[in-house]
């Protein structure tokens, strides 16, 4: 798929990023995509290139400006804060202003975390937790965590555009108006997600306290909590084919979001807290050859299906890890 400098703006602040993804594009799947995105960011994007994509975030807990760059990013920063202001009060509001605003006298740019599915405590124990680093070390994790961002936009970007061209092969050519409510509607939302549910469903109050997918991992050869892994969600998200033994993976996996356990071994809000999940096959996949370097397994993938009549229910898939064994269950 192609985009222009504008759509990878909107995806990434940074003009050196925007512009070298337009001059690769276009891609044939999103994997693809990600892959030269990373290389470009971590390779061919300077610091200054860094510190131009983190100013172009509004403060967390805060509406983009009036003059920001791009409206569709504006669109996601709102979107992606879902979770965080769902769950925010006036006084962890105000904290958490008091800390972004001692973070970035500190380091000279705003504290930057992928906030999609975090709670905003979560996100002000993440503050504290890397106010101490020291300026070229906290710089380097926020260039991580802008790449997650990335990732998840692109993931979005990608799904519009596939929306859009199903939309156009099955029914009549709509009003370019219509085309642009449409699509504005799908890149706000807090995940991609190929639905007909009512757009202004993500300002729903759920009566689920906890998102429907949910894991943790626990290191049996320590007997403890697997502390600073990482964990992604995935959906397969290909209407021509699913995933099987025997079929290529390519194209069909979008992200929905990612964390790194915590001290119980919890990775946090992997997705957003609703009331009823898009039914569908769903990866979570854990980065065990980082977490533990001289095991076995370079990383470990679980693929699960929610059906049309479970969507309102609660899954839970937890990891029970050694270096060189796993297993898992569905938990409840």
């Amino acid at each position: 798929m192609g985009f222009d400098e504008k759509d990878y703006l909107a995806c990434c602040g940074s003009s050196k990023f925007a512009k070298e993804m337009a001059s690769a594009s276009p891609f044939e799947t999103l994997e693809d995509a990600l892959t030269t995105a990373r290389h470009i960011w971590f390779n061919k994007v300077d610091v200054n290139g860094w510190l131009e994509a983190f100013e172009a975030h509004p403060q967390i807990g805060k509406s983009p400006s009036p003059n920001h760059k791009s409206e569709t990013s504006a669109q996601w920063s709102k979107g992606e804060q879902t979770t965080a202001l769902a769950t925010a009060t006036g006084s962890s509001l105000l904290e958490l202003s008091d800390w972004n605003a001692q973070y970035t006298q500190k380091f000279g740019f705003m504290f930057l975390v992928c906030a999609t599915g975090m709670s905003i405590s979560e996100i002000l124990s993440e503050l504290k937790k890397r106010y101490p680093n020291r300026p070229i070390i906290e710089c380097e994790i926020a260039a991580q965590e802008q790449m997650k961002i990335t990732e998840l936009r692109l993931a979005k970007l990608f799904s519009t555009k596939a929306e859009a061209a199903s939309t156009h092969d099955q029914q009549p050519m709509a009003p370019a108006k219509k085309v642009e409510e449409d699509r504005m509607s799908i890149i706000g939302d807090d995940v991609p997600v190929l639905s007909q549910e009512p757009a202004d469903r993500t300002s729903q109050v759920s009566s689920r306290t906890r998102p429907p997918i949910t894991t943790h991992v626990l290191d049996v050869s320590r007997g403890s909590p697997a502390v600073g892994m990482d964990v992604q969600l995935e959906m397969w998200m290909n209407k021509e084919s699913r995933p099987s033994f025997d079929a290529t993976d390519i194209g069909g996996w979008v992200m929905q979001g990612f964390s790194t356990t915590d001290k119980d071994g919890r990775s946090g809000q992997l997705m957003s807290i609703v009331d009823s999940v898009n039914p569908g096959i769903y990866r979570i996949s854990f980065n065990t050859g980082k977490y533990c370097p001289g095991g076995f397994f370079p990383y470990v993938s679980l693929v699960f299906e929610i059906r049309e009549t479970q969507k309102s229910e609660h899954f839970h898939v937890p990891l029970l890890f050694s270096p060189f064994s796993f297993t898992t269950y569905r938990g409840s």
